[in-house]
């Protein structure tokens, strides 16, 4: 890279700052990614215009209209008839994994593959426990199956239409809704059967999803304080009945900065905070109870049961780590109150807002609808945000019929070339809210500005490093390291780099990062740009052995107790599978 300018050299500090604060996750990825446009553009190597294009980009909107469709989808429950057809009562895995995944991928194909995982774990928890099969077992095979989806079409991932978005953006023609199913289709059929065959007994025996909760929310801590005109002033413990709860434990009284150790003798005054460690149902039943109120006010200024419950498992990477509620102003900043904390294998001390918070620990929050589909969309807060009793809106169900109709018409639209992806898209949205399959507060809540944020500025960043003379310089360098071995070893070669690049960061990330070497590769070599876009796009989204670059492995950790191994032992040979299927289309297919 001696002949670079200034402007590649400082492209590739940024980027690998970028790389390094993503890696490390020092912050969250959306500012990460505009405060490195940002130095692009102070330094010059963007122009505004040049920068800020992403924000513009057909991509962006495209994908920001699929999530209103999506959650006009989950909001009908229209794809409720599909129980039947994916929870067998059979327990042969051999049987159940091909029921569950080969409709997951169908599902993915044409709906953004987050809100369908979302939407089925907790389905997979509950068939889990009812059959016993452990639902580590079968949750693994639901995020890849999803994620394999996401690859059968153009509009199946973000991905796709980020590396779609910027093929149209260096003046070449956009991928097809249908160019990734030659490579996608197959890839998920070998991947259905490696499962069905051989990669069910590469998972772990956990236990059932629902147990995990049933097992360890009799170690919840909640804290109560007694009101000014509460009948249990005056009265002992064992007067006030609070001796012997069953399923609950008065661990202490606080009296001012006094921690009274609790006898059956002791008295109640105006004021003491009665710290209980129990099961959630006991929570709800001392909710219940005259003379007890939270020590935290509601989100609300409404009564309690107005307002839905979630449990909310605090990821390693969350800002909540190390800290306690106090410190990090958890009401302010993440929209809920939370009344009581599990922490598996061990109990947990001291006033529940002073408490420091571990990864794992399962927060139960109360906070207003939308709760859940805000904070699972964040990856490096939550792992999971599943509502645990909720009482808003209900689902529209009557409604489910127009919504298969909206989202059948979007994609035959687009499919027959009658109208752009963008438009079809924006126009599928608009009727989910026209025909109220939708309220419009719930379509403002599931655009997940975070993600578009992301994908506009990688797509500034990608910009520069073909600007710049980077992406020309990458691709010069792969041509020379693997131009002697033919195309094939090009194919191999980008789709390693993209694949390796995609388990560090994101996967739209890395999609913007290589389709300008991917480009300038193609020109350099006289190779279909297409096929080097679609091996960029195959690779971006095919994260199957760590839980770190695709938020779909994430949202299932916590619930099938997985560790980092267990995705690296079951992904291992999907990744093989995949790229092996990739290579072997394109090949034949574009090149040969």
């Amino acid at each position: 890279m001696g002949e670079l300018g200034w402007q590649a050299w400082v492209t590739v500090g940024v980027v690998l700052v970028t790389l390094v604060a993503l890696v490390r996750e020092i912050t969250r990825p959306d500012l990460i990614f505009v405060g490195s446009l940002g130095l692009l553009l102070l330094t010059g190597v963007l122009s505004p215009e040049q920068a800020f294009a992403g924000f513009a980009n057909p991509a962006v909107l495209t994908i920001a209209a699929l999530f209103v469709v999506a959650a006009g989808v989950q909001q009908t429950e229209a794809l409720g008839f599909l129980d039947g057809v994916l929870f067998p009562r059979s327990r042969r895995l051999s049987l159940v994994l091909p029921r569950l995944m080969a409709p997951t991928a169908g599902l993915s194909a044409f709906l953004n593959n987050t809100p369908i995982v979302a939407m089925l774990i907790p389905r997979v928890q509950q068939w889990a426990d009812r059959t016993g099969i452990p639902a580590s077992k079968v949750l693994i095979p639901l995020s890849y199956a999803a994620i394999l989806g996401g690859t059968i079409t153009l509009i199946g991932t973000s991905t796709n239409l980020v590396v779609s978005g910027l093929l149209q953006a260096e003046g070449y023609d956009g991928l097809g809704l249908f160019d990734l199913t030659w490579i996608g289709l197959p890839a998920t059929a070998l991947v259905v059967v490696y499962f069905a065959l051989v990669g069910h007994r590469l998972l772990p025996d956990r236990g059932g999803a629902e147990q995990v909760f049933k097992d360890g929310l009799d170690r919840c801590l909640f804290e109560f304080r007694v009101t000014d005109r509460s009948s249990l002033i005056g009265c002992t413990v064992e007067e006030a009945g609070l001796r012997n709860l069953g399923d609950a434990f008065l661990v202490h009284v606080r009296r001012g900065d006094r921690i009274i150790p609790v006898t059956p003798d002791e008295t109640f005054r105006r004021g003491d905070v009665l710290l209980f460690t129990g099961t959630a149902q006991a929570l709800d039943r001392l909710l219940e109870r005259p003379g007890l109120e939270r020590l935290v006010p509601p989100v609300q200024e409404h009564e309690y049961k107005t307002l839905p419950l979630f449990e909310a498992v605090v990821a390693s990477t969350s800002n909540l780590v190390g800290k306690s509620l106090k410190e990090v102003a958890f009401r302010d900043h993440y929209g809920g109150v939370v009344l009581g904390i599990y922490r598996k294998d061990a109990r947990v001390e001291g006033p529940l807002g002073r408490t420091p918070i571990q990864p794992g620990d399962l927060l139960i929050v109360e906070a207003g609808n939308g709760f859940d589909r805000r904070w699972n969309a964040r990856r490096d807060e939550f792992y999971l945000v599943a509502p645990r009793r909720e009482e808003g809106r209900k689902p529209q169900r009557g409604k489910a019929p127009l919504a298969l109709a909206v989202l059948f018409g979007m994609v035959g639209v687009a499919a027959l070339g009658w109208l752009p992806l963008a438009t079809a898209a924006l126009a599928a949205a608009l009727a989910m809210i026209l025909l109220r399959c939708l309220h419009g507060a719930d379509a403002r809540e599931a655009v997940n500005l975070q993600v578009l944020v992301v994908i506009a500025a990688a797509l500034g960043i990608g910009k520069a490093v073909e600007v710049s003379g980077l992406a020309a310089a990458l691709a010069g360098g792969i041509a020379v390291l693997a131009g002697s071995l033919g195309p094939l070893a090009v194919l191999l070669v980008l789709y390693v780099a993209t694949n390796v690049l995609t388990e560090m960061v994101t996967n739209n990330a890395a999609a913007a990062l290589m389709v300008p070497v991917a480009t300038y590769t193609a020109q350099h070599l006289g190779i279909d740009p297409k096929a080097l876009a679609l091996v960029v796009a195959i690779a971006a989204s095919a994260s199957f052995i760590t839980p770190i670059g695709y938020q779909t492995n994430l949202m299932v950790m916590a619930a099938g107790r997985y560790r980092f191994n267990d995705y690296l032992k079951a992904g291992l040979p999907v990744s093989l599978i995949v790229m092996g299927i990739a290579l072997s289309v394109i090949y034949v297919l574009w090149i040969a």
